[in-house]
């Protein structure tokens, strides 16, 4: 397994498009169309949407997208940047994709200047808090609509 992120361009967007959780996870997160559209309505440089890749034989194994120092409350008083979406393909889940994923956003963020990694997340026995915690992400006492909100501190 030899993963990396390509950029969303012409030439893999019909990648993206095809990825497709398993259908009990349907209901915790948007499909990649839905997210690649609320990427296009944010302004430039808030989301960063990626298809992911194994690279051993270039076929495409998930989608993420991070948002970048995002206006948190809508205020002006807080910013954050962290993971906005995670979707790994339902036959190549648990293969550590979704780490690699999740990985790869911290060291963005880290390129950045960023010393947090925060996330959101369905709860319940179906959702992937135990993924996320494992990954060293704790709660907060903040939800974001009916999601648990998490953060990574990237020191």
């Amino acid at each position: 397994m030899t993963p990396r992120l390509e950029e969303i361009t012409p030439r893999t967007v019909d990648a993206a498009l095809g990825v497709r959780v398993r259908p009990e996870q349907e209901h915790a997160v948007r499909p990649v169309a839905h997210s690649l559209a609320e990427a296009y309505a944010h302004p430039a440089g808030v989301a960063w949407p990626r298809l992911i890749v194994d690279g051993d034989d270039d076929r495409p194994v998930g989608f993420l997208m991070a948002f970048l120092g995002i206006d948190w409350h809508g205020d002006g008083s807080v910013f954050r940047s962290g993971l906005w979406r995670l979707n790994i393909a339902a036959g190549e889940q648990g293969r550590g994709y979704g780490r690699f994923a999740v990985e790869s956003v911290a060291a963005e963020l880290r390129r950045r200047g960023d010393s947090h990694l925060y996330a959101t997340w369905h709860p319940g026995p179906t959702g992937p808090e135990n993924f996320y915690r494992r990954l060293g992400f704790h709660t907060t006492t903040e939800t974001s609509g009916d999601q648990t909100v998490g953060v990574w501190e990237l020191t």
